[in-house]
């Protein structure tokens, strides 16, 4: 595809903000038992304590039964590890304490005006063929991923200054665009350009810059990566590092000779659920489980607790209950503050979650959003569970108890509520349960629905559900939670398809309010604005904040160390995350 490439002169530096990372919100939990597949899919993939040759770093994926041969860095049905291990990003942002790391850039400036930027890439990158990483392949980049996922609205035009400097001219002043930009998964223009259909290009044998990119002894059911000897960063390995990598019919590795100081490649194993996943890493198989298991300290910890440890930091999207604000009486405001009020979190934590997450609180801001809340609307009883004032307010707002015992709306019926949630998540069925039971103590009928995840993301895309419990969007600051849940720009009519707010609710004044907080790239004036968009959020309550999502994460230090914890949080232990590419740098072989 053609790209003009012209000259634009860089603005004005700025220091790099407080940044978060997105990260997937939605996951298949254990339901038990061992399936007799696991043993099969084990020795199929020649994952073994004893297998020849060094170890490979062995990480399940729980929600995939098979894997297609898809490494196209623009789709969104791409092979795990895609964008973690084969291409990466111009900066990555650690969720936990918001500190970002240039990674394909080296630096950045923002425009006074924040109405562009510019990154100047990092010196003596390289492709996995050898090619170095040049300004033009990120312009290329971005018209390829506009052509086939859309998005980046905002962006009016990207242009290189030079063989490693681009600039990104915004239609309209986003300071709060740094994040999303620099996330964006980086390709090369001497491949991509010369694909004519890159929405269908299964890119079987990747060039990339990633510290794994050699693609091997791939099957349905498993797959593994070698290292890129090229690679920049710091997990170098020898020219030989695989025989047949770049063989994309998926011959088998032949062996390879690695720096005993890297990792020496990747193995991923499909599994069809958390029950399989979880065996595999309760049976030593794998070296990663980032994962939900229900009572991880008896199940995994305690079977080896030398070498076994969990972290579940609260860092991933708000988890909430959603409310389709297009249908009564989920638009009324009083009846959406009075359910908040209905519900017991300390228990839907405590139970429904196994103690592995905290209550949410008025601001819908998760753990690593503390330098940004206000702590008077944080303090508001929203969130508090108070059965007397839920009942009370919803007399107040006209919905009062028939003879019948049970609540009925303005219309004069009785209401009955459905809440949806996603059959193979045992945690938040569990958290579902929970509200049905608060909502009987205060007299609303409840049921809950639980079909496949595919049904239950359909009906939320769509607008055509009641209510569900479901996640948020997430960036690197609170300005895309609150543009995802209150922006009039945001909502899509029903039966139109929409990745975010699926509960169609926009407000003008917190939409201005974003649109101020975009303009301004004064950090303390953003922060300001921002307490003014969470006392918004409280007045209107359009979605029910219920608690911070855990990133699960899970691992052995038996084979490999290195890894990131509460003392040392360098990273996520999420492997569908930007920082898991820090992990991969960061891990080594035991000695």
């Amino acid at each position: 595809m053609p790209v003009e490439v012209s000259s634009v002169l860089p603005g004005t530096q700025a220091s790099p903000r407080s940044l978060r990372n997105p990260g997937p919100s939605r996951r298949q939990v254990l339901t038990g038992g061992a399936t007799g597949a696991l043993a099969v899919l084990l020795a199929a993939s020649g994952c073994s304590r004893k297998a020849d040759g060094p170890r490979l770093l062995t990480i399940p994926r729980e929600d995939m039964g098979t894997f297609t041969r898809n490494f196209n860095p623009f789709t969104t049905n791409s092979a795990p590890m895609t964008g973690q291990a084969i291409y990466e990003p111009l900066l990555i942002v650690n969720p936990l304490s918001g500190e970002i790391t240039p990674w394909l850039a080296e630096s950045w400036a923002m425009s006074d005006d924040a109405a562009s930027l510019t990154f100047h890439l990092r010196p003596g990158v390289t492709w996995s063929d050898g090619r170095p990483l040049v300004a033009k392949d990120v312009v290329t980049t971005f018209a390829v991923h506009r052509a086939v996922a859309g998005g980046y609205d905002y962006l009016n035009s990207v242009t290189a200054n030079s063989a490693t400097a681009v600039t990104l001219i915004f239609t309209r002043p986003n300071s709060v665009a740094l994040q999303e930009l620099g996330s964006q998964l980086i390709a090369p223009d001497h491949v991509w350009s010369a694909i004519s259909e890159p929405a269908k290009y299964p890119n079987p044998a990747p060039i990339a810059t990633g510290p794994f990119t050699k693609v091997t002894s791939f099957q349905t059911q498993s797959f593994d990566l070698m290292p890129n000897p090229t690679y920049w960063g710091s997990n170098h390995q020898g020219d030989d590092a695989s025989a047949s990598g770049d063989d994309p019919t998926g011959t088998p590795s032949t062996g390879h000779t690695a720096d005993h100081t890297s990792l020496p490649g990747i193995r991923m194993l499909a599994f069809a659920g958390n029950d399989s996943a979880n065996l595999a890493a309760v049976s030593g198989d794998v070296d990663w489980a980032p994962q939900y298991m229900a009572d991880i300290q008896t199940a995994y910890i305690d079977k080896d607790p030398d070498h076994r440890h969990y972290w579940f930091p609260g860092a991933d999207s708000t988890i909430q209950w959603t409310l389709n604000t297009t249908k009564a009486p989920y638009n009324d405001v009083a009846f959406r503050k009075a359910l908040s009020q209905a519900i017991d979190r300390k228990t839907i934590c405590a139970t429904g979650m196994s103690g592995y997450a905290q209550p949410a609180d008025p601001t819908g801001l998760g753990e690593g959003f503390r330098a940004w809340k206000d702590p008077a609307v944080a303090a508001l009883p929203l969130c508090t569970f108070d059965k007397a004032a839920a009942a009370a307010a919803l007399d107040a707002a006209g919905y009062r108890l028939g003879a019948d015992s049970k609540r009925h709306g303005l219309d004069g019926k009785p209401l009955a509520l459905t809440i949806q949630v996603g059959s193979t998540s045992s945690d938040w069925l569990s958290v579902a349960r929970i509200i049905v039971q608060n909502l009987a103590d205060i007299g609303i009928s409840a049921t809950v629905d639980s079909p496949d995840w595919t049904e239950v993301t359909a009906a939320l895309e769509t607008g055509t559900f009641e209510t569900a419990v479901c996640w948020s969007s997430l960036g690197a600051t609170p300005y895309t939670y609150y543009e995802a849940t209150m922006s009039t720009q945001k909502v899509k009519p029903i039966g139109t398809h929409a990745l975010e707010n699926y509960h169609r609710f926009g407000d003008e004044q917190a939409t201005a309010l974003l649109g101020q907080l975009a303009a301004t790239t004064d950090q303390a004036r953003q922060i300001e604005i921002c307490h003014q968009i969470q006392q918004r959020y409280a007045d209107q309550l359009p979605v029910i904040p219920l608690f911070p999502g855990p990133v699960w994460g899970a691992y052995t230090d038996e084979h490999f160390t290195g890894w990131p914890s509460q003392d040392n949080p360098y990273a996520s232990l999420s492997t569908r995350a930007a920082t898991t590419v820090l992990v991969l740098n960061s891990l080594r072989p035991r000695a």
